[in-house]
């Protein structure tokens, strides 16, 4: 992949929008091997027909639900109000296969090619494991969903991330770009939704992207509601979340190992920062979800 520029990687809202979908990354848009991500909106009594082809697939409710289809098997997602309601239950889908959705609400559609042949699946809410992760203002929550450990899949990594107002996340800023013991190699899509102010304001918050050994990247990017931001490469984050606006992100995450493993390697400049965290609280507006 050459991409290295914000034009490139950042895709506002409405601007991967493609043949129904609110956003469209596949491999061949984002110049890349193996990641995905679809958002699907579906009106009331409508039904949408996906062919998986190479890929796998996890369906994910960020508004409403569905009914998820395969030949002569349904499953039912319960879904949630929005992505700040909490986590959700989800379905996997197999390589090469047809599926119909009906429902409604938004649907993600997380992807990742590979040659592992898995059966149709639900993940039910109650079985996502859910973290917090880190401590006083770099306090946030992740839904482990599709995680190494939480769900058996050939290559996608995926799950979500919960950041409170005046909260910054994916930090210290880490890298998966190398492959070796004690990193991975993976692509990586960042899907933003930013919550609201009590007037219906809109929100807004910051990534960062920079450039690591051998790969030239450079993001730095006011994100706002249904916002995109590709990583190829490179150290990523921080996340922040603007004050009054909690943040949430979806992470899809695929590469070319032969072993599905999420290592990640520190920027030497931030890591000392996970030493503080043994001291603070965690954001106590994460209790409970």
């Amino acid at each position: 992949m050459t991409a290295t520029t914000r034009t490139e990687l950042y895709l506002p809202a409405g601007t991967g929008a493609a043949d129904g979908f609110d956003l469209v990354v596949t491999p061949e848009s984002a110049g890349w091997e193996h990641s995905s991500l679809r958002v699907l909106p579906l009106a009331p009594g409508a039904e949408r027909t996906i062919e998986t082809g190479g890929e796998e697939m996890f369906v994910v409710p960020l508004s409403g639900g569905a009914t998820v289809t395969l030949g002569a098997e349904s499953i039912t997602l319960e879904g949630r109000e929005s992505v700040f309601a909490g986590p959700t239950d989800v379905a996997y889908l197999p390589v090469r296969s047809t599926v119909t959705l009906a429902g409604s609400g938004r649907i993600a559609l997380c992807g990742a090619r590979t040659d592992t042949v898995l059966p149709f699946r639900y993940g039910p809410r109650a079985e996502v494991p859910v973290e917090l992760r880190g401590a006083g203002q770099s306090s946030r929550q992740v839904r482990n969903f599709g995680t190494v450990g939480s769900f058996e899949t050939g290559s996608i990594i995926a799950c979500e991330v919960i950041t409170p107002g005046g909260n910054w996340s994916s930090y210290p800023a880490h890298k998966h770009d190398e492959a070796g013991p004690h990193e991975s190699e993976l692509e990586e899509i960042y899907y933003f939704e930013i919550a609201p102010g009590p007037a219906g304001q809109p929100g807004l918050g910051f990534h960062r992207t920079s450039s690591s050994p051998g790969h030239e990247i450079d993001i730095m990017v006011e994100v706002h509601d249904r916002d995109t931001v590709l990583i190829p490469w490179g150290w990523h984050g921080p996340c922040a979340a603007a004050p009054g606006h909690d943040m949430y992100y979806l992470n899809v995450m695929a590469g070319p190992g032969d072993e599905r493993a999420w290592l990640i390697t520190d920027h030497p400049d931030q890591a000392w920062v996970r030493e503080t965290w043994a001291d603070q609280p965690v954001d106590a507006r994460l209790g409970g979800q």
